[in-house]
């Protein structure tokens, strides 16, 4: 591929060459709801690796974009996912600050928040989303944490038997910061890998603890 010949020792992240690579749709934004990123990690022309990250949002636990929403347009579903509600929603962009993944933009059509909705419409008539059905490598899989866990915690294990170091990010499911999404990365804290925060702090840590009313 013309112009993707990475600097010794850096990753290429050049934006004007992802034309020209294996990058999809860019970043995350109002209209791309899931980025497959190509990312090029080379020490020399022939010492290196590439690696596919696939990225959407993590329908967290404990979503901040929910806490801050002020018209209930953001809402948890019947499945446990998050969804924000066009027709609710008046644009005020709180959601995409609070989000620590950087997974919601506004439409620029519809003026509104927008998101992967985990294909809600899906759900309801008893269909798995459109990713896990369609991924043809079975990479994206689709179920309870328990159920897609039990297999995805042992794969850093069977990768660190190949002599290759791995970590499951999103792990932590007792924590404020568990996550519906778990991610298989070479390294845990990696920020040039997965951009993901190693901690998040929810929008509530600012509120003050109101005082006892008198009985």
């Amino acid at each position: 591929m013309q112009g993707m010949e990475p600097a010794p020792g850096r990753e290429r992240r050049d934006p004007g060459a992802l034309g020209d690579s294996y990058d999809n749709t860019r970043r995350l934004d109002g209209i791309h709801w899931r980025h497959v990123r190509f990312i090029e990690q080379f020490k020399g022309p022939y010492d290196g690796r590439w690696l596919m990250m696939s990225d959407v949002c993590k329908h967290c636990v404990q979503a901040g974009c929910l806490e801050v929403c002020p018209t209930g347009a953001i809402i948890r579903t019947e499945f446990d996912t998050v969804v924000i509600q066009s027709d609710v929603c008046n644009g005020c962009r709180a959601c995409i600050a609070a989000c620590p993944f950087g997974v919601i933009d506004v439409n620029p059509v519809s003026g509104t928040a927008q998101k992967c909705t985990l294909c809600y419409d899906r759900l309801t008539v008893g269909l798995e989303p459109a990713c896990s059905k369609a991924c043809p490598t079975d990479s994206i899989q689709f179920g309870t944490i328990t159920s897609c866990g039990r297999g995805r915690r042992s794969a850093p294990d069977q990768l660190k038997a190949q002599g290759v170091k791995a970590a499951l990010y999103g792990a932590d499911s007792n924590g404020p910061a568990r996550r519906a999404q778990l991610v298989l990365s070479p390294r845990r804290r990696n920020p040039r890998y997965t951009d993901f925060p190693a901690s998040r702090k929810l929008p509530s840590r600012n509120l003050r603890r109101a005082p006892a009313s008198p009985s």
